[in-house]
């Protein structure tokens, strides 16, 4: 008696390594541009699961399989009504939610800096894991939407209505929420969303050369630089800031790769870190 198998489904979220110190997450469903259903959104939050726990992962690098980055969620439909009949329609609905924003909670502070290489569209879900990361870098052929009002839901969601307005400033935010207009590369680049501006082909190249220069750093002096930049943001006062800054100075003072940092600038070589 013979028995056959059905093929593993591919992961619709691919990890890789393309350089030292650098993860890859790929969104892989590109014929429906990256959509979030179900099964993205629990392989994306299994990747930052793995990706957390790495500790020769130093830097992430979040991009999208084909044409786009990630077109939001998927209006033809999620792929949860299992859990709908199970749970009811009310109860699943704010977990799927919870589930989804918890993926720009997780990539924010993640302890790793989070590079996106933008490809094409990034709408709804796709704009707020893009403003969720640390840097943005855009394809000639990204764009960017909050799509929300679109479909028919509130655009603040996943994180958007918080930083939005920080990195492009609150009348910019409100007018790119409120009309749910197209934003394309170069605007991107002129409203400040984005920090640089690239061909297609030259989209990844130019991400693991961004993640090169962060690499040549130690790591925990990294890790506390994005804490301590995104604490900055979310502080109220500047005394408190500089409080915060204060001890994140003695830390990295007391480490092994402070030492070596100073001594490979001195010495004009390489430095040879150990994460201690």
């Amino acid at each position: 008696m013979t028995t056959t198998t059905e093929p593993a489904a591919e992961p619709t979220v691919a990890l890789d390594t393309p350089a030292p110190g650098v993860t890859r997450l790929t969104l892989n469903r590109p014929g429906s541009l990256n959509a979030l259903n179900v099964d993205l959104v629990a392989d994306l939050t299994a990747a930052l699961d793995t990706v957390e726990c790495d500790e020769t992962c130093r830097v992430v690098v979040l991009t999208g399989a084909g044409r786009g980055f990630c077109a939001g969620l998927d209006l033809k439909g999620y792929g949860d009504d299992d859990l709908i009949a199970e749970q009811g329609e009310l109860r699943r609905t704010l977990r799927r939610q919870v589930e989804i924003a918890d993926i720009s909670r997780r990539l924010h502070h993640l302890r790793q800096p989070v590079i996106a290489a933008v490809n094409g569209p990034a709408a709804g879900g796709g704009l707020a894991f893009a403003l969720a990361s640390d840097v943005r870098i855009a394809a000639r052929s990204a764009f960017f939407v909050a799509a929300f009002l679109q479909a028919g839901y509130s655009a603040c969601d996943l994180g958007t209505s918080w930083l939005l307005p920080r990195i492009v400033g609150t009348g910019r935010a409100h007018e790119l929420l409120l009309t749910a207009r197209k934003v394309d590369a170069d605007e991107a680049l002129r409203l400040g969303l984005v920090t640089d501006v690239v061909d297609d082909a030259h989209l990844l190249d130019t991400a693991l050369r961004t993640a090169a220069l962060i690499t040549r750093h130690p790591p925990l002096s990294v890790e506390l630089t994005k804490q301590g930049m995104w604490a900055a943001v979310e502080n109220p006062g500047f005394d408190a800031a500089v409080e915060y800054e204060n001890r994140q100075q003695v830390v990295t003072a007391f480490t092994e790769d402070q030492k070596e940092a100073t001594r490979a600038f001195v010495e004009r070589r390489q430095p040879r870190y150990r994460n201690r």
